[in-house]
């Protein structure tokens, strides 16, 4: 597979949030945004989901950024 075919993860610009980990994901993925954060929302009810995001927003860069 070329490099410019591959799909990348990134953080999201046009269906941000906060810090555009759930948009990024749901692009990624190729679902509507808004299921992923609803995950997110419940798994942050248990406090792992929130560790979990922040992380992700420290770790996956800025669609721009690439």
């Amino acid at each position: 597979m070329n490099d410019n075919n591959m799909k990348k993860l990134t953080r999201s610009r046009e269906h941000r949030m906060i810090c555009g980990v759930c948009g990024g994901l749901g692009e990624y993925f190729g679902v509507d945004p808004t299921i992923i954060r609803l995950l997110f929302a419940i798994f942050g009810c248990t406090g792992t989901g929130l560790l979990v995001y922040f992380i992700a927003a420290a770790i996956i860069p800025n669609a721009d950024e690439i």
